[in-house]
């Protein structure tokens, strides 16, 4: 065929497909039991808006004046990527104050990180970790499960023993029981026997140096018959030491090391619902990595209130984060069946509320995801409304609320995070450089929101100090 007649050839058959995109129904049709679109020619040769990535925080302006300081981390705090939504405008004060006296008082205070499979791997939390740390002291890679259902960045574990895994989320596979999930919304059951967990900090570079450390080391548990025995054992200062507990019920077995390790065996006997071990160095700041992979966050209130209560009075927790709502997202069609989630949602806020009274809460909304429609990726059109709805939901219940999508660009932004590297090919799940800048940017978003809280707490100074001038 002469190049002519093809070019001709291939000429009619765009001209064909344009005309049937034109008249095609948008929404397009359903066909004996299947729906059916079809890409206009718009949405073919349409441009994305550019979405810009910035890797680095900007640097804040110098001012010389507190009235135009004040006036510039209000607006970053209320408004724009990084805002926060809150029941009141000084809802993270009381956490804030706790961060700064944790030092000087001897606490170790807890900022506990829920959240699906978007923060596996330490993602997230371990940036946010170590900005919290450098800011207000601290050390350790946190609370760890006795045995580790998801590899960590942060730490190294392998665990020996007959343990029955309990646990509030995962497939058929894991066992469900009344309740006895503990702070990490699973446990593992230890009947009669024994069970060893050894745990070493990782060395490799990306890993913060706080984090490879722990001179505070605490078992958490519910001890079911009275007779839990654990023996702990620096191996990298060879030293070792027993303890026994001698009540029934949810306590904990603490262990002050002489010297900070990153190398433990931790070898425990009798009958509990082990519910984690923390890894702490220091007074300051502990911040939990809590993986719940498929959850949409409401395994919660499966926890009885008198057992979550007392598991958390065994912690210092100022900050919980809760960071949900992606797993559902594929699954929503309707406004109704968003408002039916976000009930839900609010009836966890309200039992954390409830079991953890001291503690502040923070819900973190989902990331855009994208979708095909009509040949092109697109974020999931439900997606902006759920994200105002868990906003009002947060806000309604007591919560803070802080949202990934619009941190990341809003609409449209995870085709380009992914082309750049920063999302996989799935265009739902960040990539480790992804994890690292979200991080980041949740760091940055609290660090506006503590910058904010001193300067207010400057201004009252001074104005107390010209009403005693008076």
């Amino acid at each position: 065929m002469k190049p002519g007649r093809i070019l001709l050839f291939i000429a009619c058959v765009i001209a064909a497909l344009a005309s049937v995109g034109a008249i095609f129904p948008d929404d397009g049709v359903e066909v004996a039991g299947h729906h059916l679109g079809f890409a206009s020619l718009h949405s073919l040769v349409a441009r994305d808006e550019k979405v810009e990535i910035e890797t680095t925080p900007a640097e804040p302006p110098e001012m010389l004046q507190l009235r135009d300081s004040l006036d510039y981390y209000r607006s970053l705090v209320g408004s724009g990527d990084l805002r926060f939504w809150l029941p009141n405008s000084h809802y993270l004060d009381a956490f804030w104050r706790n961060a700064e006296r944790a030092r000087h008082t001897g606490r170790t205070v807890r900022v506990l990180h829920y959240g699906d499979s978007q923060i596996e791997m330490d993602h997230i939390t371990s940036r946010l970790r170590s900005h919290l740390q450098q800011c207000f002291g601290g050390g350790g890679p946190g609370m760890v499960p006795f045995h580790t259902i998801t590899p960590s960045l942060t730490i190294r574990q392998g665990t020996t023993g007959e343990l029955q895994h309990l646990s509030s989320f995962g497939d058929s596979t894991v066992v469900r029981s009344r309740g006895d999930y503990g702070p990490m919304m699973q446990s593992f059951r230890l009947a009669g026997g024994s069970a060893v967990t050894t745990l070493r900090a990782s060395q490799s570079s990306t890993v913060d140096d706080r984090a490879k450390r722990f001179s505070s080391v605490t078992l958490l548990f519910n001890d079911r018959n009275g007779n839990l025995s654990a023996e702990l054992t620096d191996r990298q200062h060879r030293a070792s030491l027993r303890q026994h507990h001698a009540d029934r019920g949810i306590g904990s077995l603490v262990w002050l090391l002489d010297s900070a390790s990153n190398s433990l065996r931790l070898s425990v006997s009798g009958s509990a619902d082990l519910y984690g071990v923390l890894l702490d160095d220091g007074a300051g700041i502990a911040v939990d990595n809590i993986p719940m992979r498929g959850c949409s966050g409401q395994q919660f209130t499966l926890v009885p209130e008198e057992k979550l209560t007392a598991a958390y009075d065994q912690m210092d927790v100022g900050l919980i984060i809760l960071q949900f709502g992606g797993n559902s997202v594929p699954y929503l069609k309707t406004s109704d069946q968003i408002s039916t989630y976000c009930q839900s949602l609010g009836r966890q806020l309200d039992h954390l509320r409830l079991c953890c009274p001291s503690a502040k809460l923070l819900f973190i909304g989902p990331s855009d995801m994208s979708t095909r429609i009509r040949g092109q990726l697109q974020t999931y059109p439900i997606l902006p409304e759920l994200i105002d709805s868990l906003a009002a939901t947060a806000v309604s219940h007591g919560a803070a609320y802080w949202s990934i999508y619009h941190a990341m660009g809003g609409r449209n932004s995870m085709p380009e995070w992914s082309r750049q590297g920063y999302a996989g090919q799935d265009y739902i799940h960040f990539s480790q450089h992804g994890a690292d800048l979200m991080g980041d940017r949740l760091a940055q978003a609290l660090d506006n929101s503590y910058r904010l809280f001193r300067l207010e707490q400057r201004l009252k100074k001074e104005k107390a100090k010209r009403k005693n001038e008076k």
